[in-house]
């Protein structure tokens, strides 16, 4: 829709004012569904900035919360124990000042990236890029175990804001680039695909790959 002005109608905007209390992904998922439309998500968070529709949610604790780890001291050399991560760490009487105080967002706070997928900020520590996770992530490392080495996570509906775990597929990183249209988009992209035709692009990207690495394998024997 960019470049568009989208369009909503009262009972629309009557439904989506009273449900912007919820998580970008149920809200961006519920909308679409109930009112049969296809708005991306980052349309509707920007939405709620425009109206200043609030969430409820700051990402902080609100006074007599119980964090869920309460009472679950932090074993030394791991977490905010290490000793990589007390080296980041504020010393006392020295804390964020001037335009870091207004950049600063809290943990837990959630942002839609620029490649459209709902983030949230996991740490305060470093390196920065490892401050902010993604959510489809965080829940599919939940139900499945850590992400092996290698592998990535590829959507099965192609939509990027559907957190489900069982939506997401876990697939060799190396077959990405031929998923997204190969190198100079010599076939449909998986995303854009119609849902009849992603089995197919998904096996094809894998024998693509396979076969690339037999090549390989094979011209260092000789």
């Amino acid at each position: 829709m960019r470049g568009h002005h989208i369009r909503y109608s009262a009972d629309e905007r009557q439904w989506l004012k009273a449900n912007c209390h919820l998580p970008i992904g149920d809200y961006h998922r519920r909308f679409n569904a109930t009112f049969a439309r296809d708005v991306a998500a980052q349309n509707l968070h920007a939405l709620r900035v425009r109206e200043g529709w609030k969430t409820g949610r700051t990402g902080q604790f609100t006074p007599g919360q119980t964090p869920a780890n309460k009472g679950k001291p932090c074993p030394d050399g791991v977490g905010g124990r290490h000793p990589n991560a007390r080296a980041t760490q504020f010393k006392p009487g020295h804390g964020r000042t001037g335009f870091a105080v207004d950049l600063y967002k809290p943990i837990g706070t959630e942002r839609i990236s620029k490649d459209g997928y709902l983030e949230r900020k996991i740490h305060d520590g470093r390196p920065l890029q490892t401050r902010w996770r993604g959510v489809h992530l965080i829940n599919w490392e939940a139900a499945n175990g850590p992400l092996p080495k290698g592998g990535c996570l590829k959507s099965r509906d192609g939509d990027k804001t559907n957190l489900d775990p069982a939506n997401w597929m876990l697939i060799d990183r190396a077959i990405l680039p031929t998923l997204n249209g190969g190198r100079h988009k010599t076939q449909p992209a998986y995303d854009q695909a119609s849902p009849e035709l992603r089995p197919a692009l998904l096996m094809l990207a894998r024998v693509k790959v396979k076969a690339a690495r037999v090549r390989r394998d094979q011209e260092g024997t000789i």
